[in-house]
């Protein structure tokens, strides 16, 4: 039942009884809202609500029915199946309303319904709403500030949603949208700027005639309408970089945008003691028009690119960066988008300069010879603003500037120095200037190796003569130095053609450590970033005593320094030259240490990097099992320390995987912490985030597992429950299942057969044909292991794969064809191995009913066309299964069939390939058994098992050529005359080949 204005009291009751602290009275009321969203009238009581005239104190309950309205408009206002909707007579009730009800003076339930009218656009716009814009457009001719600053949030919130639609037809129409609104929301962006700089004018010189207050609300519909003119500007036009079609708007706005930064700034000071509230203002205005610019240049490169917009735009953040008024230094929001803005335009791969060819008699320039064209141009502004003397003052700037330390950082260190670490790693870079000035100084020694090597390596050599090791003052020469030790560490692979890190390390570096004073701990971090940054240029003779600077640096008071130690022996264990023997002697310190560390961090960051270190050196080190009581006691510790912490979990799943593979045989020493790991993760109860790393780890340790214990064994049902649930893990359930196959034996079939048998029933048929791919392997080495049991276990599988080879779809499909004949190749090993069952299973009723589900005729023999598909399908399979084949054809002549005859010349054609085809085959598995006993330590035990079980198949035991020599004379037996008139019919050269094979006179 609909809605109606007679349930607004009680909709109004609801809606302040959802506000009301007591649960006792919220929770009834909450839950009658939700039965009422569903109901036809529910956003138009709400509507009704947030407008009435006689609620406008109510703020709260009005912003509340917003909330209501947004959410239902999410749930609702498409058509969906489950449910009613909303009607489109309501529809259009609704979307009236909100364009009437423009002029709300709640900022929040202002947001919000601009909010909602957005959402609405995105998905009415333009079919269902076509005058949304030409409505907005005529309220603001005659609006005032606060019913045009509302209209400009609803504007924003409108653009913002539909210029992330990606359809071409929806880039069009934001194109057309784009082309209509620029010019108005420029002039009035142009006309607000004049207010608002008068106003700053007027109010620096403190006239009472002002209205601070409508002046501030200018400010705030300025800014949105600079979101606009963004929101138009880099998405109301394709990008010039794949088009090279000048984009107008950028060559027009961004001069001005530019000149409107240089007349907000001098009044920077001026605000800052009597209107906070207009210099809060000022700094996000400057900042939102360089990000503006920034976002233009990306977007719009080669329009950008002009001399009369780039050459300005970097000039004068060149300028902002190297010689800052004083109270803009204190500004650093602005500075870090200045230093964005020139590290965007110094990396911009469109400006680079790049050899291109062109095709001779081309009427014209083609796409890339006008490209390089404007990258030329550009290369040519950009080269006049950097001249040499300015690319080595701005890198003289940045280095002995931006890259010193400053108080408040030393006081950040000091009382947070986890957080300090990881700023420097922080994705977030662009958000603190040292670690931005760090990244544009990488960009511009890339861009200026040649010229800045030689620079760097003075100011180097300048701070290391300024500042000996012996130094123990915080003084600003020691603060230099390590500037300047960032400064070699940031470009560690352009530098190296111009400092030699043996004589660097040897010469000051290792001397830096000899010094164990607190203030050293500065320079400590900086040669543990050293150390690892220069891992690349680290030769034999020098490693072994960075391995050993690094274990001391890991050892320091400092928390810091011990973080950026760790992270630098993770780098030098990565390594492709780690010298397992330089590290030796050092290892049982180095586990100390690294446990020592995990425990006193607390940031999951920390911890994590941490825990790589630990990792790296498991799988690095070759012996682990001196260590392995204290890693199992580390392990054991930090699981149980874990819990809750489920990204903290994954990566000691990983860790402890690493090391049961490390174990090896060994592993089952670790299994008092692997088996609660195991029951935690796979359990039906676990966090299904979890699932991933524990199967992976239950895998590992299946598969170096010399026997499987009775705890492992006990595991194997909660396949059934993970698999019930998805298959998504299904190729690691189907290694896991192998490994329980190989390494249980007859024990594991005797405790699970049932089990088993539910998990292949309930894949096979189930999956697509790759996952089916990843299971039918173990079915076939199950049939392999256990001949006699297994087929009757697994009887309603084998009828699935007897479907599947029948009526398996087209076979020009490479997957359905390696489905098909991988399924015959198991049928295949059934009939050789367990003759009685596959003849008798071929005529079981449930089968026929199966076949005949399926569209098999019923006439047809089951077991014949089972022969024309080992026919069909003997060039798609591997060597052992061809002759699997070969056998199974060569059994098939012993039936009592008429039929058998017709068949006869492709069965023996097929037997005679396989047998005069089979000796590299033979030799290439007596070649793999010599390896079977005598492998690497490394090798799993599941592979070595899996090995014997290859060369003890008794399919390689039997021979082919016996097996068709006995059984064509059964067959010739059973079919007399017949027999003799098919052989007859085969092509001489066939049957000589067939001789040749059966070694006949």
């Amino acid at each position: 039942m609909a809605l109606s204005s007679s349930d607004l009291p009680a909709m109004y009751t609801l809606l302040a009884n959802s506000l009301s602290g007591d649960q006792t009275v919220r929770k009834p009321a909450e839950d009658s809202l939700a039965q009422f969203e569903s109901r036809p009238g529910f956003c138009s009581c709400l509507m009704e609500v947030i407008t009435a005239k006689d609620l406008t104190s109510q703020t709260n309950v009005r912003l509340m029915a917003s909330v209501y309205f947004k959410n239902s408009i999410n749930r609702y206002w498409r058509n969906r199946r489950d449910s009613m909707g909303i009607s489109n007579e309501e529809k259009l009730h609704l979307k009236k309303k909100l364009l009437s009800h423009l002029r709300e003076e709640n900022y929040q339930i202002a947001l919000t319904l601009a909010v909602i009218i957005s959402k609405i656009a995105r998905i009415d716009y333009p079919k269902e709403w076509p005058d949304l814009f030409s409505v907005l457009a005529q309220q603001l001719q005659s609006a005032d500030i606060l019913s045009t600053h509302r209209i400009f949030m609803i504007l924003f919130r409108i653009l913002k949603e539909l210029s992330t639609k990606r359809l071409t037809s929806d880039q069009r129409t934001f194109a057309e949208i784009a082309s209509q609104f620029f010019d108005y929301s420029w002039h009035l962006w142009q006309s607000d700027a004049q207010t608002i700089l008068h106003g700053f004018s007027v109010l620096v010189q403190n006239v009472s005639e002002l209205h601070p207050d409508d002046l501030y609300l200018t400010c705030e519909r300025w800014f949105l309408c600079s979101k606009i003119i963004r929101q138009l500007t880099v998405s109301g036009f394709p990008s010039d970089a794949m088009s090279i079609q000048e984009v107008r708007p950028v060559k027009e706005i961004s001069p001005v945008l530019l000149d409107a930064i240089q007349s907000f700034i001098p009044y920077y000071s001026s605000f800052r003691e009597k209107h906070p509230k207009f210099l809060e203002f000022l700094k996000k205005a400057c900042t939102k028009l360089m990000k503006i610019l920034i976002a233009v240049q990306c977007r719009h490169p080669y329009s950008f690119g002009d001399r009369n917009v780039c050459g300005p735009v970097i000039d004068f953040c060149l300028n902002k960066i190297t010689n800052p008024e004083s109270d803009i230094s204190l500004f650093e929001e602005f500075q870090i988008q200045c230093m964005i803005m020139v590290k965007s335009v110094l990396e911009c791969k469109e400006y680079k300069l790049c050899s291109t060819g062109r095709v001779m008699d081309d009427n014209g320039p083609t796409l890339d010879q006008m490209k390089k064209n404007i990258s030329t141009a550009v290369s040519g502004v950009l080269a006049s603003l950097l001249p040499s003397e300015r690319v080595v003052f701005l890198c003289n700037v940045l280095i002995r500037r931006y890259f010193v330390l400053t108080r408040s950082d030393l006081e950040e260190w000091y009382h947070n120095p986890e957080s300090f670490h990881h700023e420097q790693d922080s994705v977030l870079w662009s958000e603190r200037l040292r670690p931005c000035a760090e990244a544009l100084y990488i960009v511009l020694f890339e861009n200026h190796s040649q010229l800045l090597g030689p620079i760097v390596v003075s100011i180097l050599q300048e701070a290391m003569n300024g500042c000996p090791s012996s130094v123990n003052e915080l003084t600003p020469a020691l603060l230099l130095k390590d500037a300047a030790y960032g400064a070699a560490a940031y470009v560690y692979y352009e530098l190296s053609n111009y400092l030699s890190f043996k004589d660097w390390f040897n010469g000051a570096l290792s001397l830096e450590l000899t010094n164990d004073h607190p203030n050293m701990r500065i320079i400590h971090r900086k040669v543990a970033l050293i150390l690892g940054q220069w891992v690349s240029e680290i030769k034999d003779d020098t490693r072994r005593p960075v391995y050993c600077a690094l274990i001391k640096l890991l050892q320091d008071t400092d928390l810091c320094v011990r973080l950026a130690a760790s992270r630098s022996l993770y780098f030098h264990i990565e390594d492709a030259n780690f010298s397992e023997q330089d590290f030796l002697d050092l290892l049982p310190i180095c586990w100390d240490s690294c446990f020592k560390l995990v425990e006193e961090v607390q940031e999951f960051d920390s911890k994590v990097q941490v825990l790589n270190t630990i990792t790296g050196l498991i799988t690095r080190v070759t012996e682990v099992n001196p260590y392995a009581n204290k890693l199992m006691q580390f392990f054991q510790k930090a699981w149980g320390e874990s819990s809750g912490e489920r990204l903290l979990q994954i990566q000691l799943l990983a860790a402890v995987r690493n090391f049961v593979v490390a174990l090896g045989y060994q592993s089952p020493i670790c299994y008092n912490i692997v088996v609660p790991m195991l029951q935690s993760g796979i359990s039906v109860d676990s966090p299904d985030e979890l699932l991933e790393d524990t199967m992976q780890l239950w895998e590992a340790t299946l598969s170096h597992a010399p026997t499987v214990v009775p705890q492992l064994l006990g595991h194997f049902p909660c396949l059934v429950e993970i698999l019930e649930r998805s298959f998504d893990h299904l190729k690691m359930a189907a290694s896991i299942i192998e490994s329980y196959i190989v390494l249980g034996g007859i024990e594991f079939l005797n405790l699970h057969a049932s089990t088993l048998a539910k998990l292949l029933d309930l894949v096979v048929g189930n999956v697509n044909d790759r996952g089916l791919l990843s299971m039918l392997p173990l079915v076939d080495t199950l049939v392999q292991c256990f001949p006699t049991e297994v087929p009757q276990l697994i009887s309603t599988t084998i009828q699935k794969l007897i479907v599947i080879c029948l009526t398996g779809g087209d076979d020009i499909d490479p997957s359905k064809t390696a489905v098909k004949a991988s399924s015959a190749a198991i049928l295949a090993r059934v009939l050789v191995m367990n003759t009685n069952y596959l003849a008798q299973l071929t005529s079981e009723p449930s089968l026929l009913a199966l076949l005949q589900k399926a569209g098999f005729p019923s006439e047809e023999s089951v077991l014949l066309c089972l022969v024309d598909v080992w026919l069909d399908k003997v060039d798609n399979v591997i060597s052992t299964q061809r002759k699997t084949f070969g056998l199974a054809l060569s059994i098939i002549l012993t039936l009592r069939l008429p039929q058998v005859l017709d068949k006869l010349d492709q069965i023996l054609s097929v037997c005679t390939s396989v047998i005069l085809g089979g000796s590299e085959d033979l030799n290439e598995e007596e070649s793999s058994s010599d390896n079977t006993y005598s492998s690497s330590p490394r090798v799993p035990s599941k592979e070595l098992r899996r090995r014997q079980i290859k060369f003890s198949d008794p399919i390689n035991q039997v021979s082919l050529e016996n097996s068709v020599r006995e059984n064509l004379q059964t067959c010739a037996t059973l079919h007399g005359e017949s027999f003799n008139a098919a052989i007859s019919r085969m092509h001489p050269a066939a049957f000589g080949q067939l001789k040749q094979a059966l070694k006949m006179p």
